[in-house]
């Protein structure tokens, strides 16, 4: 197919380092990221959407460098991560306050610069609950999409609590088809997935290769039978790189891995072209309204 893909999840540089207690959560490898991008970019990637956000080391002035050394088109977004990565204006500002800040980032821009956030996001709920500060940020978040227009990403540990975030975002007439669930295909329930597709949101298998949680073989098996139920629109993937040794050259699988490991996968499980298109290109665009 004449390919135009689009990472519907990634960071650009990202540190979770500190809470983690882990140097490795501290992305800060600018020249091999330019050199995995210019791959990516090589073989038709031509967007990536970066969903570092407020408290977890976003740099616009890092992304801009990339940007510039690679031409690929990098999307940036606004938000608050989730507990215990959320930074202090989070426990201090009321949900209007924040949405301020949310919203303000989207309409003027990030950082005193004139970098517009384009996506909220990813916001997240931790495993088995939403914490007191995950609904806040869930509420001011809805309240800046509704003010907006712009999209969410959210994070689902292990890819759980995606009905329950759906219903927070129903009471703040979220546009269903404007949200997108990432993690789901850590949850390896198909029957789960269904139901969430069938809200009306996206859901994105964007922790492909990382077989230590779900193999594989598993994900190209579930993407297979939504891709033969017509869910194909709905669906977007990634990889999420978010540490050091994620990285080819340190032993990792790199940003390539998805275009040249597992499509082919996918190709093999007989999905068509017209579905591959759809996860990979169509329906980002649609859901960032993009050319």
């Amino acid at each position: 197919m004449e390919r135009e893909i689009i990472y519907a999840h990634e960071h650009v540089t990202i540190d979770l380092s500190g809470v983690k207690k882990d140097a490795d959560c501290f992305l800060n490898n600018k020249n091999q990221t330019i050199e995995e991008f210019k791959a990516l970019r090589s073989k038709g990637v031509s967007t990536i959407i970066d969903v570092t956000n407020r408290g977890m080391g976003r740099s616009t002035e890092y992304v801009r460098e990339v940007i510039k050394e690679t031409g690929i088109n990098i999307l940036q977004a606004t938000g608050y991560y989730k507990e215990p990565f959320l930074p202090e204006e989070v426990y201090k500002l009321d949900t209007k306050e924040m949405a301020k800040i949310l919203t303000d980032e989207i309409v003027i821009g990030i950082d005193g610069t004139n970098t517009k956030a384009e996506v909220i996001g990813e916001i997240g709920t931790s495993l088995n609950k939403v914490e007191e500060m995950e609904l806040k940020v869930f509420e001011a978040s809805s309240r800046a999409h509704i003010e907006t227009g712009k999209p969410i990403i959210t994070h689902t540990t292990l890819g759980k609590l995606g009905l329950e975030q759906i219903e927070i975002f129903k009471k703040f007439n979220v546009n269903l088809s404007k949200v997108t669930l990432s993690h789901i295909d850590l949850s390896g329930d198909l029957d789960y997935m269904i139901r969430l597709l069938d809200t009306g949101v996206n859901i994105a298998f964007d922790t492909i290769g990382k077989n230590n949680y779900q193999p594989d073989e598993d994900r190209a098996k579930w993407l297979k039978e939504l891709c033969d139920r017509g869910y194909s629109n709905q669906i977007v993937m990634s990889m999420d790189i978010t540490r050091k040794s994620h990285f080819k050259e340190n032993g990792g699988l790199g940003y390539s891995y998805l275009i040249d490991n597992f499509l082919p996968r996918l190709y093999e499980k007989e999905i068509s072209n017209k579905h591959i298109e759809n996860m990979l290109v169509n329906n980002i665009k649609n859901i960032y309204n993009l050319k």
